[in-house]
């Protein structure tokens, strides 16, 4: 064992020395050799008649043994490839000593065997890191050339002139002649030689292990075997001569271009209908109304106001997402306000727990206690239902991916109505949203921010980066980008200035780490038109992983959107979706439901004989930069999946 080890530590060093030498030669793919080793042997199971003249009085039970393993080899290994083909056959010793028993006449007695085989082991190798370490695995085919045993029977102690008997030498009947199992292990290749020599020897230690399945020498009892192996192959290959080629550096070009808009307006007036989702998320464990939702006293019923559930909402860039979750969050007030103001309606309040149905209608009934309570509805005016599955389930058949998200987006209740007066224009159904609400804020506009283009980008780099210089010096970071454009709105570049001279360099970086930089420059102005762009805006959702559910919408969109676009205007329209699933599906997913939005307008402008409009269509799937709302919570991936509609005065 001291001797093996010394030799890996040359062979390390010898390793460590050659590596840095220039490399002339291949590894090679085909290598001889010869494999030696230890086999650690473990008997189970028991053994008594050892053939038709022998029967010992008490079976024997456990043992072990060390055997010889030595076998001559050859490799494999696939050209720049994890994987490799191995053979081994050789002489293959499963000896071994079984633990000492008594007979009934107190007299101890010893079996020992030298079992031995011609073993054929064929395996898949397989280096995972593409370097010395690897693994192995397959099938042992092995032929009995030795079924020997020495059993020996001594004397009772108690008797001390009793004289034991001559050790009985002979062959186990009924041993299989041939028997078929299974191996793994593990090595490592030590490199011997430097690779610029054309002949190459490799030192591998190895393990290996050979369970009992299928070793069961004999075709009588149960006895079996399972072999630890430990040992180490030498071996050697022929390299093929490298072929030193001068490759020349190709540089990736990009078309780098910075569109800057001459007239950013400061802000603009959205006027935007903004969806009420029928959904309440319940929290695991409550059927109480989660804590998140605005709930009154009843005292304070009298001062509410639709109107009051957007006041002190932020105007920056990221408020559309706190304004809507403020909307949201005053669902229950927004549908007891309503149903005081429309006495004659009714509704029905569904849980879904995957609890139970006792649990989903206790979710329900707090829902209802609110209203009766602090709204003070007549309770035979709201139904409740419980039911395990929603009756719009985003859990389909097959689905394996997020079943956490999914399965938190299922406890829920959900506000069901026949009302116009309580529901979304033309809507109808579990999913149909409540009524939206109607409010004014004031935003920056998409359109004010400055792009970045940088054609034939996603093929030449793995990503890109923008590096912006002002006049004094002072520079600002963008960046990571993989797509081929990038926006950043203009008060981010500016900061408190009103406009500004920049020196852009666009920096990107290739799969082999080579930075490319292309340098422009750009001005950019922020200033407000002397009238403020004034907006429209409207939404409408989506269930989970669903596109044609735009074909709920179409009266709406056209009855009610297509006939407040502007003359001479523009229409942008920008799909969503939440983050679950595949981001390639969820763009396509989005670009799906932005066109069939776009569609529906332009079959209704066609109907009035109206073409002055023009569209346009963004889909950003799940990109959190551009979602309004974040995805971790039920309430804001519902918002997620969206469709966007701002109609826009051309001025």
């Amino acid at each position: 064992m001291k001797k093996i080890l010394l030799l890996i530590i040359v062979a390390f060093s010898f390793q460590m020395q050659t590596t840095a030498q220039e490399a002339e030669y291949e590894k090679p793919n085909w290598y001889f050799g010869v494999a030696a080793g230890a086999n650690f042997n473990f008997y189970r199971g028991t053994t008594q008649k050892l053939n038709a003249g022998l029967t010992v009085p008490t079976a024997f039970k456990d043992g072990d043994g060390v055997g010889l393993y030595a076998a001559p080899l050859v490799e494999y290994h696939f050209t720049n490839s994890v994987w490799g083909i191995m053979l081994q056959s050789g002489y293959d010793n499963r000896q071994g000593d079984w633990d000492q028993v008594i007979s009934p006449c107190n007299c101890p007695m010893d079996l020992t065997t030298d079992h031995s085989y011609i073993t054929v082991e064929p395996s898949v190798r397989i280096a995972p890191f593409k370097n010395g370490f690897y693994i192995y695995g397959g099938p042992r085919l092995a032929f009995n050339v030795d079924k020997s045993f020495t059993y020996e029977k001594g004397t009772n102690p108690n008797f001390p002139a009793q004289v034991a008997g001559p050790a009985i030498t002979e062959e186990f009947g009924d041993v299989e002649s041939t028997i078929t199992s299974m191996q793994v292990g593990a090595g490592f290749d030590i490199p011997l030689s430097s690779n610029t020599q054309k002949t190459q020897f490799v030192l591998s230690p190895f393990v290996a292990f050979h369970p009992y399945f299928g070793q069961n020498p004999r075709a009588t009892e149960n006895w079996n075997i399972t072999t630890l192996r430990a040992g180490a192959a030498l071996k050697f290959g022929m390299g093929r001569k490298k072929m030193i080629e001068e490759v020349e550096v190709v540089i990736p070009s990009v078309g780098f271009t910075v569109e800057s808009p001459l007239n950013l307006p400061a802000e603009r007036t959205v006027s935007e209908t903004f969806p009420l989702r029928n959904y309440i998320y319940m929290d695991q464990g409550s059927t109480e109304i989660p804590n998140k939702y605005v709930t009154l006293r009843k005292e304070d019923v009298k001062d509410f106001e639709e109107s009051q559930v957007k006041m002190n909402t932020p105007t920056d860039l990221s408020g559309r997402a706190k304004r809507g979750m403020t909307v949201y969050y005053n669902i229950v007030n927004i549908l007891g306000d309503r149903m005081v103001k429309n006495p004659g309606d009714n509704i029905t309040l569904v849980g879904s727990s995957e609890k139970g149905t006792e649990d989903a209608e206790a979710m329900a009934q707090s829902v209802k206690t609110y209203l009766v309570e602090v709204f003070s509805i007549d309770s035979s005016r709201i139904a409740t239902e419980g039911r395990i599955d929603p009756k719009v389930s985003s859990e389909r058949k097959g689905r394996t991916q997020n079943l956490d998200l999914i399965r938190a987006e299922e406890r829920r209740v959900t506000i069901e109505s026949n009302s116009p007066a309580l529901l979304m224009e033309f809507q109808s159904g579990p999913t149909a949203p409540l009524k939206p609400v109607l409010f004014k804020v004031q935003e920056a506009p998409e359109d004010s921010y400055v792009t970045f283009k940088a054609d034939g980008a996603k093929e030449a780099f793995s990503s890109w980066r923008l590096e912006l210089t002002d006049e004094n010096g002072m520079v600002k970071n963008y960046g990571p980008f993989t797509e081929e454009e990038a926006s950043i709105p203009g008060k981010t570049i500016l900061g408190n200035q009103s406009k500004g001279d920049f020196k852009v360099k666009m920096i990107g970086t290739t799969d082999d780490g080579l930075e490319v930089i292309e340098e422009s420059t750009t001005n950019v102005v922020l200033w407000g038109p002397a009238q403020a762009d004034e907006v429209m805006r409207f939404s409408i959702l989506y269930e989970f992983d669903d596109a044609t559910a735009v074909r709920m919408y179409e009266k709406y969109l056209t009855d009610i959107v297509a006939p407040k676009i502007p003359e001479h205007s523009k229409v942008f329209i920008h799909g969503h979706t939440d983050l679950i699933g595949d981001a390639a599906n969820n763009k396509r997913l989005s670009l799906d439901r932005a066109n069939n939005v776009k569609t529906i307008l332009e079959k209704a402008l066609a109907n009035s004989n109206r073409k002055d409009v023009q569209f346009e269509v963004q889909a950003y799937g799940e990109d959190t930069s551009k979602a309004h709302f974040g995805n971790k919570l039920p309430e804001q991936r519902a918002y997620n999946r969206t469709v966007i509609i701002d109609l826009v005065l051309e001025k």
